[in-house]
């Protein structure tokens, strides 16, 4: 039987407890799962990939079956093939996380039928969460220990005190 490879494509800047929750989810569902580490370049970064790279490696280190890479500039599709996957992972916030994400999913059926979009519900505890409101609190001194892994916490909080001093 062939192993079950899902990527879970993002910016991850920074990598939140929504996004952790839906890898432990995924990580029972599949047999591998790669957290895709892109480039948005819409966005100005926050962290550099390989800043990005250490800190989902340690908030994902329990779970043996989750791998975080840099991916390079490439069609999601591609960089999937090139992996072995057979699924894209998408976590869905609301209805327009969904619109979104649909067309996303629908061109990239056109570029690789065989490849298979699985979307995830996010948890309600989570499903207000998204990076750009996390930097927007912490940059403020507010409290986001519950909202990111203790490491992304210790790490913004470092980033922000470095641009303050």
């Amino acid at each position: 039987m062939t192993a079950r490879i899902a990527i879970f494509p993002g910016s991850f800047d920074p990598f939140t407890n929504g996004h952790l929750e839906t890898v432990q989810r995924a990580s029972r569902l599949f047999d591998k799962v790669i957290i895709a580490i892109m480039t948005n370049t819409a966005k100005q970064p926050l962290f550099q990939s390989a800043e990005k790279l250490a800190l989902i490696t340690t908030a994902t280190q329990s779970l043996s079956n989750v791998q975080a890479v840099v991916q390079s500039n490439e069609l999601t599709v591609d960089f999937a093939k090139s992996q072995g996957a057979q699924f894209i992972l998408r976590g869905i916030r609301n209805v327009k996380d969904f619109e979104y994400e649909r067309d996303i999913a629908a061109m990239n059926q056109v570029q690789a039928a065989e490849i298979e979009t699985v979307f995830l519900l996010a948890a309600k505890r989570y499903a207000f969460l998204s990076s750009s409101l996390i930097k927007e609190v912490a940059k403020f001194g507010g409290d986001i220990s519950t909202l990111v892994p203790p490491n992304v916490a210790q790490a913004l909080q470092r980033k922000f005190q470095q641009e303050e001093g």
